[in-house]
């Protein structure tokens, strides 16, 4: 089955680049106008007194605990879209997470000529520089990133994987994504478990199932009420992972017309269910709406694993929860058709309909 080629995006200036210089003021094409969507961890740090849920993988594989450990589950899924979860034991190596989030760091310290050497190049949103960018009048987000197909390994391109430096860059996310791919097709399969869904089956599409990383980089902003890190969406994706860093805050996720912020934990992460799911799951489950604002002082860090089934599974609400009760809230798509409807509709324009809503019947 041929490749989609899935977007591409206009390069811009580093925001690394622009702070490296004294920087007062930002540029007028990071501003964003003041309104209910307007992130900083500064000034408006959105709602720290409601928690996400935190689950615990120890007790969703342990027999005694995984009956109550899924109905939180299930609650999370219904009522958040996202939860935090532990993974002590029963996740991603430590040493895993470890050795990725300092390459992350030292790819992003790297000069701009060194990180230059992996640029996305024209038709293509790998590699280094910005997402999304289609216009030269775009207002811009306040942060790098560089954005790698990791699984499976025949489609990787390795001219945007930093050999020399950083040092074992390559080798890192090699174990960091095989790694992820472990945990995130344990996680499938007990939300299909929540669902009342063959887990068996889910295991199987998202052990064969495609991993994209993409790694951020918010610098300190002078001004953090005034620009945002990246804008609200919600993700394509099965489900998205993500592993920050350090301890500074970034995350927000809208929960009943509010803005949380989520606070990273040790030795966790943080899961959230994408629109694949939501459709699986015919609403059951919803996509949350998530941004990242940036703050004043210095750099977050975080990487984020979009995990997607395989391309044999097509994406439509599953039989089993589909019955004169409760119809089809969905369409039905495979797996091309799907992103073809996003990345071939005016998602990225103004015209104020979210990609959910298209999918919709």
């Amino acid at each position: 089955m041929a490749t989609l080629n899935l977007g591409s995006s206009i390069p811009v200036p580093s925001i690394k680049e622009l702070v490296a210089q004294p920087l007062d003021t930002v540029p007028l094409r990071y501003i964003r106008d003041l309104d209910a969507d307007y992130p900083t961890a500064a000034a408006f740090p959105g709602d720290s007194s409601v928690q996400l849920p935190l689950l615990d993988m120890a007790k969703l594989v342990d027999p005694q605990y995984q009956e109550i450990e899924l109905q939180k589950l299930h609650d999370a899924c219904k009522n958040w879209g996202i939860f935090q979860l532990q993974l002590i034991g029963h996740g991603v190596p430590d040493e895993s997470l470890k050795a990725m989030h300092k390459k992350t760091q030292e790819f992003f310290d790297l000069s701009p000529e060194d990180k230059n050497q992996y640029a996305q190049k024209p038709g293509s949103l790998e590699g280094y520089g910005q997402a999304f960018v289609i216009s030269e009048d775009q207002k811009l987000e306040w942060c790098d990133m560089i954005f790698l197909k990791a699984i499976p390994t025949h489609t990787r391109k390795l001219e945007f994987w930093p050999e020399e430096q950083p040092r074992n860059f390559r080798e890192a996310l090699h174990v960091y994504s095989h790694d992820m791919r472990k945990t995130a097709v344990s996680i499938i399969g007990f939300i299909a478990m929540a669902l009342g869904l063959d887990f068996k089956d889910f295991r199987e599409v998202f052990e064969g199932g495609n991993y994209d990383v993409r790694m951020n980089c918010y610098p300190p902003c002078p001004e953090p009420e005034r620009v945002i890190g990246i804008s609200s969406h919600a993700d394509l994706s099965g489900i998205t992972l993500l592993t920050d860093c350090g301890d500074i805050p970034g995350l927000q996720v809208l929960k009943d017309g509010r803005w949380v912020f989520v606070e990273p934990i040790t030795d966790g992460m943080v899961v959230n269910i994408g629109i694949i799911m939501e459709i699986v799951s015919n609403g059951v489950y919803k996509a949350p709406y998530h941004r990242a604002a940036v703050n004043r002082h210095k750099d977050r860090f975080s990487i984020v694993t979009f995990c997607y089934p395989s391309k044999k599974f097509d994406i439509k609400p599953a039989k089993e929860l589909i019955n004169p009760d409760s119809l089809a809230l969905y369409k039905s798509f495979t797996n091309d058709e799907y992103f073809r409807s996003f990345y071939e509709r005016t998602e990225l324009s103004d015209d104020g309909v979210p990609f959910i809503d298209t999918v919709k019947i």
